[in-house]
């Protein structure tokens, strides 16, 4: 049994996906080639902004929208405590603070009401500049942009939402990477949305935002010239056979990936949910299920069960173990052990299962069957 089962997906796809690439071999237009702007016009359009910014992988999604805001020394930047490690990296790499935020339990996302208390400590104490937020769509699922995007505004902050693992996920029928002054996402193959190799995109109804992240994609280029260039920047553009692949995947991912991975979902909560702590999706919110991931009752739980899968040949992961405030990168900011008890107590706890929209039924049950089984001895 696979993890998230690319194998089974490039079979399904082959005719389409081999007839893309060998289009771009053929071409021999490997970077900035036809199918990138075709697939930034199908992104913007689908997520429902004016601009889709391509570049080289999530990460740099992520840090090219620091550059353009010209995030520095002394503004802090507000991140959730339990997330990947890039979500805070960006900030520390442009040369500000990331200021860690609790998240909630049974969504996974950022505590609003924790990050409206970060922010107060932070303009009260006065030594650092409250210049954004970066909210994360852990799992699949969207964070709560209902509130976020008022506490922001209320404080005159910039939102970018890290949708790396969100895109396809909605609130009320708006999509992820919609929400806030702009949105990232990120096309690692394991993602809802992913390519075979690394890329990534910014999406925003800013017209100056977007005209300056094309600039800083390709070394602070110039409009009218590559080698005219204006400004500093960086080298990350998403190479055309990257953008072929996706363009095969995103008319899956439309067509069915997306309903489908919703229902193994389901089957998984319909399975579950009387034994074990389940993902919650809020009411007016749905999910694209990056993973499925369980709370158990304890870090000893958690190993034995583990365990107990990986004898039925049944792989998991832990996603995260070690929290963004107790990372060694970060030690001199002074967090301790304690600070974030729900990111602590997630990292101790949780268990992501097999997901993916090729899972078949059968292959569900297995792995519940197993999990009811092992929790029962």
């Amino acid at each position: 049994m696979e993890f998230r089962d690319l194998k089974k997906q490039y079979q399904v796809l082959k005719p389409q996906m081999d007839a893309a690439i060998g289009q771009v071999l053929q071409n021999c237009n490997f970077i900035s080639g036809n199918p990138v702007a075709e697939l930034e016009k199908e992104l913007a359009a689908y997520v429902g902004v004016k601009h889709c910014v391509t570049c080289g992988n999530g990460t740099d999604a992520l840090s090219l929208v620091m550059m353009a805001w010209e995030i520095g020394e002394g503004d802090a930047v507000f991140v959730p405590a339990f997330t990947f490690f890039a979500s805070g990296e960006v900030v520390a790499f442009e040369g500000g603070t990331p200021v860690f935020v609790d998240v909630e339990e049974r969504t996974f996302n950022l505590d609003p009401d924790k990050l409206e208390e970060a922010i107060c400590k932070v303009e009260q104490e006065g030594k650092l500049r409250p210049r954004a937020v970066i909210a994360v769509d852990l799992f699949g699922q969207t964070a709560d942009y209902r509130r976020i995007e008022e506490i922001c505004k209320k404080h005159n902050l910039l939102l970018l939402e890290d949708g790396a693992q969100g895109f396809g996920g909605t609130i009320d029928g708006r999509r992820a990477c919609s929400f806030g002054d702009a949105g990232a996402t990120s096309f690692f193959p394991a993602k809802p949305l992913g390519c075979y190799g690394d890329g990534g995109a910014v999406f925003t109804n800013d017209d100056n935002l977007a005209e300056l992240l094309r600039s800083l994609r390709v070394h602070g280029k110039s409009p009218s010239s590559k080698y005219d260039n204006i400004r500093i920047g960086i080298n990350s553009r998403l190479d055309t056979i990257q953008a072929a692949v996706l363009q095969v995947k995103f008319a899956a991912f439309q067509q069915h990936e997306l309903e489908d991975v919703n229902r193994a979902a389901s089957l998984y909560t319909q399975y579950l949910g009387d034994v074990l702590k389940t993902p919650v999706v809020p009411e007016g919110f749905t999910s694209s299920w990056a993973q499925y991931t369980l709370i158990l009752e304890s870090s000893e739980q958690c190993d034995q069960l583990q365990r107990a899968l990986k004898e039925q040949g049944i792989p998991t992961m832990i996603y995260y173990p070690k929290p963004m405030h107790l990372q060694a990168a970060f030690a001199d900011l002074g967090y301790q052990k304690g600070d974030f008890p729900v990111a602590e107590r997630l990292c101790a706890q949780v268990l992501s299962l097999p997901m993916h929209p090729y899972l078949e039924e059968e292959d569900i049950r297995f792995v519940c069957n197993a999990i009811r089984s092992a929790l029962e001895r």
